[in-house]
Parts: structure tokens; C-alpha cells; sequence
């Protein structure tokens, strides 16, 4: 079996494990699994245009809060959203985000590296300042608070019913975004992010590349933002905060940039261990923190990369073997 087939399998073992396993706990489980998987959708889309295309965004909480404060402006106001037409909202949220990211990606895709993370950080704080003064619309500081989920046929209201829906979109994105990263358009991401003057000499038009990833990424980020809105039960400007998208990025780089199942893997355990930890001690952050930096220093690669490594020490270790087997004998 192919290395690539044995990545396959692994994640298909572990999504039905979830599947499985998760319904069968305690609500607080379901519900941070159900907030995690929610957010992973914002951490992938964040690991596309990081791990592929070699631009690291720090505003990809602005396509997040556009999702969820149109789900529940719609939702307080209009009653949309919370029967059949929920599948409109979330049609309408993944489109405005798109929308925004493409509004967005003209002032920031010209730009590259430590530029580009500057601008996309100074458009996400845009969007929190909207958000955070805007207080007709947003309702401020106090955010909107969604009182109830919708009902259609089945009742989101049930946690575990509720689980079921964000994991299969979870599901469906994981395979829209891997098959986006694995075909021709995606093989250019890559090029682009290894090199992207030799992609411009081959006839490739980098920006158009990088502009149609960034709003793909934006598109995901408010189908993420849609479900996290029915997940938190609240919008508000923390949703839109810096730190919001400094998490997203974070998470990307513990499990592993330029894998999409790294991102879910880095979300899960800070979820897990924000949530755990934040009842044990009052210095939680601290401990979260040292993850990060203990990462970076020893797993440049992330979680996911520790299989490479081994395999790369195994490898070595083998030829130092060869060579002591050839090694000549002196007396």
C-alpha cells in the first residue's frame, strides 16, 4: 500500500471513529467535538492558502464573522434561517464571505510574506472594528445571542443531531478542499508557494492563482462561521478579534500546514486542552503557549510530520549499518 493510501485510510479510520464514538458520550464532549470540527472548517481554509500557497493570512476571522453574524442577524430579525432555509443561509453565507475575501484579495494578494500578513491582519481588524461599532446591526459588545436552532424534518436542537450535521459538513469540505489541493489547480498552489518566479516564466498567472485560492478560503470560512453561530449560540466581536485568526493559523501549524488533516488534528487537541485545562489552573494559556513554541521548535512540520521524521532517523540509521558493514578491517 502507497504511502498516500495508508494517509487515506488513517483518516477514514478516524472520521468513522468520531462518528462512531463521540454520540455515544456526555454532552460536553458532543459539544466540543462539535465546536472543534465547526472551527476546523476556518482552520483549513486557513491551511490552503498557508500550507499551499504560501500565504499566511491573519484575517481569515473576518470571513468567520461575516458567516455568523449573517446567520444570526437573519435568524433574530426575519425568522430566516431556522426551518428549510437554513440551507439558504448557509448557501448566502459561504457567497457574502466569498464576496468579502474577493473585495479583500485585491488589496492584499500584490503582496507577499510579512507584507501580506500585515494587510490581511489590518482587514481583519476592519471587519472587528464594523462588528464591535456597529451597534444597530451587531448589537456591540453584547453581541446577538440565537435562541433556539432550526427544525427541519429533524430538530438541531438535539446535540447529537446537531453533531451529526456540522461533521458531515466537516466531511464534505475536508473532501472539497482535498480534492482542490490535488488536482492541477492546486499542483500550481504548490508551485507557487516553492517557486513562484519559475511558475511565472512557465506561463502560469500567479495572482489569478493566488486570488481565486484566497477566495475559496473566504467561502470557507463563512460556511464555517454559519455553523459556529448555531454551535456558540452567540455572535460577537470575539468572533471577529485578532486572536480568532492568530488560533486558526496556530492550529494549522501544530498539526501540520500543507496537510488540511493536520489543521483538524491541531484543532481538536487545543479545544481539548483550552476547555480541560481552563478548569484545572487559571494559567492555562501559559501551558497552551508552551505547545505552540515547543512545536515549532522541535516539529517545524507539525504533529503530522512526526511520521516523516521517524522515517527519515530509520532511513539514516540504515546506511550508517551499510557503512559500517563496508567499512575495511585494519590490523
Amino acid at each position: 500500500m502507497t504511502s498516500q493510501a495508508t494517509k487515506v485510510l488513517a483518516v477514514v479510520v478516524a472520521l468513522t471513529a468520531i462518528a462512531v464514538i463521540v454520540p455515544n458520550t456526555n454532552s460536553f464532549v458532543i459539544l466540543l467535538t462539535t465546536r472543534a470540527l465547526a472551527f476546523s472548517i476556518l482552520v483549513m481554509s486557513v491551511d490552503v492558502l498557508l500550507g499551499y500557497t504560501g500565504l499566511p493570512s491573519l484575517g481569515q476571522a473576518a470571513y468567520l464573522g461575516v458567516g455568523a453574524y449573517l446567520t444570526a442577524i437573519l435568524a433574530t430579525r426575519y425568522q430566516v434561517g431556522l426551518g428549510y432555509d437554513f440551507w439558504l443561509v448557509v448557501v448566502l453565507g459561504i457567497l457574502i464571505a466569498a464576496v468579502l475575501a474577493a473585495v479583500f484579495g485585491l488589496l492584499a494578494i500584490r503582496a507577499s510574506g510579512v507584507y501580506f500578513l500585515m494587510i490581511t491582519l489590518a482587514l481583519g481588524q476592519c471587519a472587528w472594528g464594523l462588528a464591535y461599532r456597529w451597534n444597530s446591526l451587531t448589537g456591540g459588545d453584547n453581541g446577538i445571542n440565537l435562541r433556539r436552532r432550526p427544525k427541519f424534518g429533524i430538530d438541531l436542537a438535539n446535540e447529537v443531531t446537531f453533531f451529526f450535521l456540522v461533521f458531515g459538513f466537516f466531511v464534505v469540505s475536508l473532501l472539497l478542499m482535498y480534492t482542490l489541493v490535488r488536482s492541477p489547480f492546486g499542483r500550481s498552489l504548490t508551485g507557487i508557494r516553492e517557486r513562484e518566479l519559475r511558475m511565472k516564466i512557465l506561463g502560469y498567472n500567479t495572482w489569478l492563482h493566488k486570488y481565486v485560492a484566497f477566495i475559496i478560503a473566504g467561502g470557507f470560512g463563512g460556511l464555517a462561521g454559519v455553523l459556529w453561530a448555531h454551535t456558540a449560540g452567540i455572535v460577537s466581536p470575539e468572533n471577529v478579534v485578532l486572536t480568532t485568526s492568530v488560533d486558526a493559523l496556530l492550529m494549522a501549524v501544530l498539526g501540520g500546514a500543507g496537510t488540511l488533516v493536520g489543521g483538524v488534528i491541531g484543532a481538536l487537541i487545543v479545544f481539548g486542552l483550552r476547555e480541560y485545562l481552563s478548569t484545572l489552573v487559571p494559567w492555562w494559556q501559559y501551558v497552551l503557549g508552551g505547545v505552540y513554541v515547543l512545536t515549532i521548535l522541535f516539529l517545524p512540520t507539525g504533529l503530522m510530520g512526526i511520521p516523516e521524521r521517524i522515517r527519515q532517523r530509520q532511513t539514516l540509521s540504515g546506511k550508517r549499518e551499510d557503512v559500517k558493514e563496508i567499512a575495511p578491517v585494519t590490523s
